[in-house]
Parts: C-alpha cells; structure tokens; sequence
C-alpha cells in the first residue's frame, strides 16, 4: 500500500497522510463474522476511569478474526482484502472449500484469488499456517502462537514480523520486531509473511478533529495543572518540575520499568528488546 498526501486546501488537510486504501473492499464486512461493539469509554464496570483520555469516536462492527487457524488441511480462497477499524493490519476474507467463510489477519502479498492452507506442515508459502518446527530457519512470520493451540497472540499488528533464526531441543528460536530473541515451543503456529499495511507508522492525522473520530480525546499535560490536580502542577508561569516524572498518582513514569521481576516467561527469553 502506497501513502496518500494531501493539498492544504483546509486546515485539516494541511500534513495530512493516510494510507491509500483505494484497492480494499469498499463494500459492508461479512455479515456472518461480525457483532455489535459498545465503547465503555475508558470506564470499568464500577464507572470509574481506568484508561485515560479515551471516548467518542465512530461506531464500529467488531470483525472476529480466526487467530487459531484449526481448521487443518482444508483449502481456502482469498475473498476480498479488507479494512478493520479494529486494527492496524488489514484483514482478508476466505472462503474455505467446504464453503465456510473466516477473517484471517492480511499479509503482505497476499492478493484476491490465492489459495492459502493451515496444517502441520505444508508448503512455505504467505498466509500458509503450520507448526513452527516445520518451518526453515530464516523464515518470516507473523500470527505466533506463545501457547498451543491458543491461537495467535505475537506480530499482529500493521507492518511487524518475527524471523525463525534456529532451533533447540523442540523449541524454535524467534527473533521479533522489536529485536527480542525468545524460545517457542516448536508445536505452536505461525503464519507465513509479514503482516500487511506496512506504511501505518508513517501516516499524519493532521488535525485534533480525526483523532477523536478514532476515539482519543484530548491528553493534558501536567505541568500545565494545579497542584492539586497533579504532582507535576503549579509555579509561577513554565516550571520545571523537580522531580521525575511521574503519574496524576505519584508512581514513576517514563522510562520506569513495570514488568514484574519475577514473569515466569522471562526463562524464554534469550535476547531482550532494543532499548
């Protein structure tokens, strides 16, 4: 997919890039894969807010996507590819030969028309999904399984990918987008390719407006409250405030690592991310 810019024939207009999604499916999703999703607004079931700076927005149909791929050695064709507002990645419609039709996460290449197939080791080719032990060292993948059969939970997002970089002892060496190297066990899945809409990272909303439709409302810096509202408020006129950075609550912020100490996945990995 190519990145459309725009002339400033408004202010909303001015720097704005978007992906061009002139080549997906234009019409409604597959009726039979979707449900009505209500937005909480950021709000637990107590009403309380929990998740900052979020409500509004467009309404959307949550599409379910089929991150499991158990559906083994039955044929599927590629329908349509389509745009979720639910994600980053584009989505691709299959129709499996038995007639069943299922959303899978869209790869890069994979065009209207292609077969693709989920089995226990099949051909290495994108959107094929098999074991990660039948897959060759030096493969790209996406949709990983961390736990058999409980379906994707890694590299589902727009433009990411992990590479099988070796083997040991029935685990399979992966390497992710973020430079993290981490044992697998060999029995989960993954599928072939790299995740598609890979000019994601490079659009510009160009105005406050386009951000709120996507459901974000405004964020307030700190420093520019009362003491009383934050830890980092008050002064006279623009101050520094003297102490790290921290939450409307007082605990560390930016930069303050919150992964627990003892994770029990922490074993597996081999290589951590990229600072």
């Amino acid at each position: 997919m190519a990145l459309k810019s725009y002339k400033p024939v408004t202010a909303g207009t001015r720097g704005l890039v978007l992906v061009d999604r002139s080549s997906l499916w234009e019409g409604r999703p597959y009726k039979g894969l979707v449900y009505g999703k209500s937005n909480t607004g950021g709000r637990n079931f107590q009403g309380r807010i929990t998740a900052w700076h979020r409500g509004g927005g467009h309404k959307k149909l949550y599409r379910f996507i089929d991150f499991l791929r158990d559906k083994k050695d039955i044929e599927a064709v590629v329908e349509r590819i389509e745009y979720d507002p639910n994600r980053t990645a584009f989505i691709a419609l299959i129709k499996y030969t038995d007639g069943e039709y299922s959303y899978i996460i869209a790869p890069q290449r994979l065009a209207v028309g292609d077969k693709v197939i989920s089995s226990d080791k099949t051909d290495v080719k994108v959107g094929n999904c098999m074991k990660m032990i039948n897959i060759p060292v030096g493969t790209v993948v996406h949709n990983i399984e961390v736990k058999a059969d409980k379906g994707a939970q890694y590299v589902r997002s727009a433009g990411t990918y992990g590479q099988i970089v070796g083997r040991d002892s029935g685990r399979v060496i992966v390497k992710l987008s973020s430079g993290e190297v981490r044992l697998i066990n060999g029995e989960c899945r993954a599928t072939i390719g790299a995740v598609s809409n890979q000019d994601q990272k490079n659009i510009n909303l160009g105005k406050a407006g386009r951000s709120r439709w996507m459901g974000w409302r405004p964020v307030n810096r700190g420093s520019a409250m009362n003491p009383i509202d934050h830890p980092h408020g008050g002064g006279e006129g623009k101050t520094k405030s003297g102490r790290q950075p921290v939450t409307p609550w007082g605990k560390p912020t930016k930069g303050y690592k919150t992964r627990r100490k003892a994770k029990q996945s922490d074993r597996f990995i081999l290589t951590r991310r990229k600072k």
